[in-house]
């Protein structure tokens, strides 16, 4: 019985010293990207046949569901725990998978690179809903099941990296904050306590760099691990975006001449 390997062709290094190393291993069954890559930590061998540092990558929850391990297998950016060998090496004509970090984030090492911006531009939108002492009040108003069914799908973003990592509106020279943060406005501003900061949400979206930037290449929805309708958060938030600067316009006060 012949035994299947394969090729794992990862990039390796810090922002100074880069290259690329590959490590051949045998296929098994049900064989993930994170499996392979503690087969790896555990005997880190390459196909030089000489001992090296493990490589360096993130993993978290192994389910797809906290977005640690996002980085770019054969160029596109997914999650190494749901990423099947099997499946990936059926779909190429060769028997090298390809791992890289994230280029939309600064580099840390190997694999890893640093997701800060992201949470920032959540905290710059108000990415969560304030409260108080609401819980002692009983229960909050009622809402709709289609308006649940939106918040649902909006809700479970991870803040994985993917849609920014394939959106041509975020590069060096862009301010664009990305699909991710104005979906989750568009999140928290359904929430009916969320609804109270809804003008404090939309105001960073009017600035440089808010939805305005968008060039509707429609990437992110391609790329999207759990299928949210970036798109049309992006274009209700855009909606958004120009009744609050019509709201605004006619608030003007008078100006004395």
């Amino acid at each position: 019985m012949t035994i299947k390997k394969f090729i794992l062709k990862i990039f390796r290094g810090t922002s100074e010293n880069q290259y690329w190393e590959e490590f051949e291993l045998e296929l098994k069954p049900y064989y993930n990207i994170t499996s392979a890559l503690m087969d790896v930590q555990k005997n880190p061998i390459n196909r030089h046949h000489e001992k090296v540092c493990p490589v360096a990558w993130e993993q978290g929850c192994l389910e797809e569901v906290c977005g640690s391990c996002t980085m770019l297998i054969n160029g596109r950016p997914r999650q190494a725990c749901t990423a099947l060998i099997d499946g990936l090496l059926k779909s190429s004509s060769s028997n090298t998978i390809v791992l890289a970090p994230m280029s939309k984030f600064p580099l840390v090492k190997d694999l890893v690179v640093n997701r800060d911006q992201m949470f920032q531009n959540l905290i710059k939108v108000h990415g969560w809903v304030d409260v108080d002492e609401a819980a002692d009040r009983g229960f909050g108003p009622k809402i709709s099941p289609k308006v649940q069914e939106v918040m649902y799908a909006l809700s479970t973003c991870m803040t994985c990296g993917c849609c920014t990592e394939a959106c041509p509106q975020v590069n060096a020279t862009s301010k664009f904050i990305g699909p991710a943060p104005i979906s989750q406005v568009r999140l928290f501003n359904n929430h009916p306590t969320g609804k109270m900061a809804a003008e404090e949400r939309i105001r960073p979206l009017m600035e440089e760099g808010g939805v305005s930037d968008c060039g509707n290449a429609q990437n992110c929805v391609q790329v999207c691990p759990k299928n949210i309708p970036l798109t049309e958060s992006i274009a209700v938030m855009g909606r958004a975006v120009a009744k609050q600067s019509l709201k605004d316009l006619f608030s003007l006060p008078d100006i004395a001449d």
